[in-house]
């Protein structure tokens, strides 16, 4: 029982920001649109997040470590929450810096969160290290839920409710402050291991340098993610001219994507028994 409580208060602090990051999806693209920029434009707008979203990357584990994971996770939930109201201006400057803080919240909202509830899960409460997948799980199962319906409330609020695209953006900052409200009043702190961000760089760099499968899983990885970040950008103009509500098709890509998720999973675990190369 006391496991039980203690995974629903994480998963009720962590869920909400999933949600919110899920319904700044769909209809991104359309909004920027809508703004009046050219595609060249938005695609410069696309590339602040991502590259904000990369370069604190290489330091966000170091920085919640040393700011304090709590504080890191109630940050990522007032970054994305300014980040999403910056999307009501029509300045092109605003709009660029609402995406490089919602770069800055999403590295710190993949990071912080878990770092956070690892800590607590080993170190304050001293529960099993073998209860901690089931957690994720838990984790995995209901963020496919909420990138489904995530889409599906996108389209509602936009075109069933005629608010227009940045509706979805208004909405994810409720889901924000609960998130980091929740999060600030009932987690406990915790810090890492205090350590230069350059030497916790270099510690990485040699661990990849050193290992060749994890250089090779490295590279892999980036290339299906860069394919992603081109499918992410180029989805829209596409399937737009013909009609097809947004966010209905987002949510049959999330649907797809959790749909994969379990046959392999089934595949590894059944009686396939398939394994990874």
């Amino acid at each position: 029982p006391a496991f039980r409580g203690f995974q629903r208060q994480f998963l009720l602090g962590y869920l909400p920001a999933l949600a919110a990051d899920w319904l700044q999806g769909p209809l991104l693209f359309q909004l920027l649109q809508s703004r009046g920029f050219l595609r060249s434009q938005i695609a410069a707008l696309y590339s602040c997040g991502f590259a904000s979203n990369v370069a604190f990357g290489l330091v966000s584990g170091a920085f919640a470590d040393r700011f304090g994971r709590k504080k890191s996770c109630v940050l990522s939930s007032g970054l994305c929450s300014v980040s999403c109201l910056l999307q009501l201006s029509q300045d092109f400057l605003a709009l660029a810096a609402a995406r490089v803080l919602a770069g800055l919240g999403t590295s710190l909202l993949f990071s912080a969160f878990e770092c956070w509830y690892i800590h607590e899960h080993l170190e304050r409460h001293d529960f099993p290290a073998e209860w901690i997948p089931g957690t994720f799980s838990h984790v995995a199962l209901w963020n496919s839920g909420l990138a489904v319906a995530a889409g599906l409330l996108a389209q509602l609020v936009a075109e069933g409710l005629a608010l227009g695209p940045v509706a979805p953006f208004l909405v994810a900052v409720p889901l924000l402050a609960l998130s980091g409200i929740f999060a600030g009043k009932n987690w406990d702190e915790n810090y890492g291991k205090s350590r230069p961000c350059g030497k916790a760089c270099g510690e990485g760099l040699r661990g990849l340098v050193s290992d060749p499968r994890a250089l090779l899983l490295g590279l892999v990885q980036a290339l299906v993610e860069s394919i992603l970040l081109l499918f992410a950008f180029l989805w829209t103009p596409v399937l737009e001219p013909h009609g097809i509500p947004l966010g209905v098709a987002f949510s049959g890509f999330t649907a797809a994507s959790a749909a994969g998720s379990a046959l392999f999973r089934r595949g590894v675990a059944g009686r396939l028994r398939l394994q990874p190369l």
